[in-house]
């Protein structure tokens, strides 16, 4: 089965990744990559779009560009923001004091409110036979298995996303029944967002985006719709929501 692919936030190393996995694969008719930043396209069957997803309105215009050609058989949403120098500077907070309201804003703008609204568009974008949405959440964002405390902003924000999932999966289990919605955790990969903290990071925890990617790619194919939502880890294991 020839099946199509949606990647958004392209620009980072878990995405780099998966494009490059995905061009590889004959399986994949086309491949349509979206980042704010301009992405070589690597392949005939490879689109890239400069979108801003922060602004809805482009987001909007991609989809009424999208209609009538192909659905997608898999949006994989990689978006995601941990810590940054620029101001906002965020820094995964400590303690109690060390929350700033403007921090706080800045995680659920990248992690929650960009993730939240794909997964609005993209029920007139999927292939309503079969298909499937991943969101980059964060094993951090499990309520019930937090008891180390701390990263307030980064947690609080990821933890939003698992419930704007569970929430979602309940529409699309009407507007859409045979998509299935993911939460995924990739675990601690060596790119940018996990540099400053990977010297705690056991080595063999420490993963390539390549590893990474082809375990995403894995774990979150053939999924059931009946079991949708899914909250799942880098080794296809269940985390508790």
């Amino acid at each position: 089965m020839q099946t199509n692919v949606l990647i958004i936030g392209a620009s980072g190393g878990i995405a780099t990744a998966l494009t490059e996995q995905l061009l590889n694969d004959e399986s994949i008719a086309h491949l349509v990559t979206v980042s704010r930043s301009a992405v070589p396209s690597q392949a005939a069957k490879h689109r890239h779009v400069i979108i801003n997803s922060q602004n809805e309105d482009e987001i909007k215009a991609f989809v009424q560009e999208q209609k009538g050609q192909y659905k997608f058989h898999r949006v994989i949403c990689c978006t995601g923001i941990l810590h940054a120098q620029a101001e906002p500077v965020l820094k995964p907070e400590k303690r109690l004091e060390d929350m700033r309201p403007e921090q706080f804003i800045e995680y659920f703008k990248v992690n929650t409110v960009v993730p939240a609204l794909w997964i609005k568009h993209a029920i007139h974008l999927v292939d309503k036979a079969h298909s499937s949405i991943v969101v980059f959440s964060a094993r951090v964002g499990s309520i019930s298995e937090n008891a180390l405390g701390g990263w307030y902003g980064y947690r609080s924000s990821k933890a939003a996303l698992n419930m704007i999932v569970k929430t979602a999966a309940v529409e699309y289990a009407r507007r859409s029944a045979n998509t299935v919605l993911i939460c995924y955790h990739p675990g601690t990969v060596d790119t940018d967002l996990s540099k400053p903290f990977q010297a705690n990071v056991k080595p063999e925890k420490l993963f390539t985006p390549a590893f990474t990617a082809s375990q995403l790619l894995k774990h979150t194919a053939n999924l059931s719709p009946e079991a949708s939502p899914y909250y799942l880890d880098w080794d296809g294991k269940t985390i508790n929501w």
